[in-house]
């Protein structure tokens, strides 16, 4: 009995050790590649293709994350939209649960409204909870954003107003994600930007499906609402994306 309590207790000491050689040895930069079919409803009903490039780069008190959204539609084999959108972030740890963060986003695009949409905004952030099962973290700040529409491109069911914007604005997001299982993990967050001129809520539910440790399927729906919209358009769009999920 004294011999198989022994072995066992060397079993689970050798089992941590693993466990910490191999979290210590866990690279800092975290890829992830993403691609699928995309369907568009509100004022603009459409399917499409897109793709997502990510990085992050976590060690020590610091956190940077980037990622970049591209999305194409093609009518009679000819390019009809294309969009693409960037995103920069880097957090600094400044307690157990706060940090400081800056941020930028971008879109560019010569077939939609804005031919130019970017926001920047700095302020703090809170770690709600940092568990394996279940995260939450809330930020709030201030920023500017400038906006330069595409007016060669508005149409009539477009929700945009044909005048530049550069002003001071409000950014509040909120991020979360729940993994009930190994396999299944489920992931929201909500960005609101609000301005003189206009505000924006976007948010993102998703569900993600392992296939392989490296392979998931990403099912997620995106909700774009705009507060102030012309010619009594619709203020709310929709995106619905199926998409395979590579990490690295």
């Amino acid at each position: 009995m004294a011999k198989l309590l022994g072995e066992s207790s060397d079993s689970d000491s050798e089992a941590k050790k693993e466990e910490a050689k191999k979290k210590k040895e866990e690279s800092p930069w975290k890829p992830e590649i993403e691609f699928g079919y995309q369907s568009r409803k509100g004022n603009d009903d459409n399917q499409s293709l897109n793709a997502r490039v990510a990085l992050s780069y976590i060690k020590g008190k610091m956190r940077n994350s980037g990622e970049v959204k591209i999305y194409r539609e093609d009518d009679d084999g000819e390019e009809e939209e294309r969009e693409q959108s960037y995103e920069l972030q880097s957090d600094y740890k400044l307690g157990s649960k706060t940090y400081l963060y800056g941020s930028f986003k971008g879109i560019d695009s010569k077939y939609s409204s804005y031919y130019r949409d970017y926001t920047v905004s700095t302020g703090f952030g809170l770690q709600v909870s940092n568990t394996e099962t279940f995260k939450l973290e809330v930020e709030l700040g201030p920023g500017y954003r400038i906006q330069q529409p595409n007016t060669d491109e508005i149409d009539d069911d477009d929700p945009i107003f044909p005048e530049d914007v550069a002003e001071s604005i409000i950014r509040g997001n909120l991020t979360s994600s729940w993994k009930p299982f190994k396999t299944l993990s489920f992931e929201m967050q909500a960005t609101l930007v609000a301005g003189q001129s206009n505000t924006r809520l976007d948010t993102e539910i998703s569900a993600l499906n392992n296939i392989t440790d490296d392979i998931a399927l990403k099912l997620s729906h995106n909700r774009q609402h705009i507060s102030k919209v012309p010619n009594d358009l619709k203020n709310t769009d929709s995106t619905f994306n199926i998409n395979l999920l590579f990490r690295f």
